[in-house]
């Protein structure tokens, strides 16, 4: 049934056709689907040297990022919404200036935390993981002393990338993904295999990939043709104003990742009491789980896109309109899709030679765990948020966002571990009653209408 006798829009002029939304939403997820596939097969490679390895390159990624999700929530998600809010009253230049001020802040701000980072590495890896063990840590310092010089390449592609959501490109994004993406597994392939190079031969071509990843999204930025450009010169730009509209967004949603963030943390040290089997099975379960959100994430994007512009034109009723299209798609694509991972997760448990049976078998029950809270809780939990986000609602997402962390990630975490018989899978039984909670807060918070007064340009 076409989806247009299911949902009617409002208006007589849409911002976006339902074919549009579809076109911008295939790409986002072929991106996020390519990123992960080479998560999963960076692991699958990494598994062949050993538990060890897999656990410490697991244990850097989680501190990665907690820095990159926070730096790129406090500029990246800013710098998203007010860019489409701007498209959507039609002022492209400001649109353009926003752009330019988001990259030159990131990119100058990630280098003094690449130092910082740098410095306290050792420090950082003991005082979050105190309890691993020291091949473990040895394997963890190899990969974050490497890895970390790509922080400055990272913040720069993720603000490239958030500039070309609020433009609703996806194809360009799926493009430096895909380049980014070869060179990483063609790299891994080939210092793992043909040099025998260990987590080092995982973290040379992940460093390499990010910086060129970098270099394409500035080049793809300065194309005069998009509806939001770069100037050639790349002159700096200190906006003062513009600062403040895009850490109005920013700032809540960085506090919000940061403590999100900081509670995973506590969560993988919960893991990490649990053995190196545990560790090695909460890496295995975060790639396959990642995959599974796949096309939510995908239509996440779509939703901050559309979203966003529709609130810049103060059309709400087109914006009340593409919510409902894409929180129908989000759970219809997500079940199917969960059920799918479900049903063949005993073959793709198999990829991960390099793991033990006990791991193999904590990583399937983290995986079920996290399929249930898919279906009945994911898209109330965070496409919901998401949309008050691009209306400029962002208090109200981080408020409940951190409650519901610490009273359910964390403290529902350390409870299920300690007090049943659920042990490591207990944190991902904890993480659906936290999407549970987040989704009774945020559906009537979007009912309601509030976040209309929320504009920020």
């Amino acid at each position: 049934m076409p989806l247009k006798t299911l949902f009617r829009n409002p208006a007589a002029e849409p911002i976006f056709t339902e074919r549009e939304i579809l076109r911008m939403t295939g790409p986002f997820i072929l991106s996020f689907a390519l990123s992960l596939l080479v998560g999963m097969l960076d692991t699958i490679m990494v598994s062949s040297v050993g538990d060890a390895a897999v656990s410490g390159v697991s244990i850097v990624d989680n501190v990665m990022q907690l820095v990159v999700f926070v730096f790129m929530a406090f500029v990246g998600t800013g710098g998203a919404v007010v860019a489409g809010q701007y498209l959507g009253s039609s002022e492209r230049e400001q649109a353009d200036r926003c752009a330019r001020q988001l990259v030159w802040l990131s990119g100058s701000v990630s280098v003094l935390i690449m130092l910082l980072l740098f410095a306290a590495r050792f420090p950082i890896l003991r005082g979050f993981f105190g309890s691993i063990t020291p091949e473990v840590l040895r394997e963890a310092g190899i990969y974050i002393t490497i890895t970390v010089f790509s922080l400055p390449a990272m913040a720069i592609f993720e603000s490239g990338m958030a500039i070309f959501r609020a433009m609703g490109d996806s194809r360009t994004t799926l493009r430096v993904s895909l380049v980014m993406n070869t060179i990483n597994v063609a790299g891994n392939a080939a210092l793992i295999y043909g040099f025998g190079m260990g987590t080092a031969g995982v973290a040379i071509p992940t460093l390499a990939s990010r910086w060129v990843a970098a270099i394409l999204a500035i080049r793809f930025l300065t194309d005069e043709n998009k509806l939001i450009h770069l100037p050639r010169s790349l002159q700096p730009l200190a906006d003062g104003p513009l600062i403040r509209k895009i850490l109005k967004v920013g700032v809540p949603n960085g506090v919000e990742n940061g403590i999100f963030q900081l509670g995973k943390l506590i969560v993988v040290r919960i893991v990490t009491g649990f053995g190196t089997a545990a560790i090695a099975a909460n890496a295995v379960a975060v790639i396959l789980t990642n995959i599974i959100s796949v096309p939510g994430w995908g239509l996440n994007n779509s939703a901050m896109t559309v979203i966003s512009r529709c609130v810049g034109k103060s059309d709400f009723d087109q914006a009340r309109y593409y919510h409902k299209l894409l929180t129908a798609l989000s759970y219809a694509v997500l079940t199917v899709w969960a059920g799918v991972m479900v049903l063949f997760l005993p073959w793709t448990l198999r990829l991960f030679t390099g793991i033990s049976p006990e791991a193999a078998a904590i990583a399937r029950a983290m995986v079920l765990w996290h399929a249930a809270g898919t279906v009945l809780f994911w898209v109330p939990a965070f496409l919901h948020p998401t949309a008050l986000r691009a209306a400029g609602d962002v208090n109200y997402a981080m408020t409940v966002s951190i409650v519901s962390m610490w009273l359910f990630r964390v403290g529902g975490a350390w409870l299920l571990t300690r007090c049943t018989a659920l042990g490591a899978p207990g944190t991902w039984a904890a993480m659906g009653l936290d999407w549970a909670f987040r989704a009774a807060l945020y559906i009537p918070r979007w009912r309601s209408g509030k976040w209309e007064s929320k504009r920020v340009i």
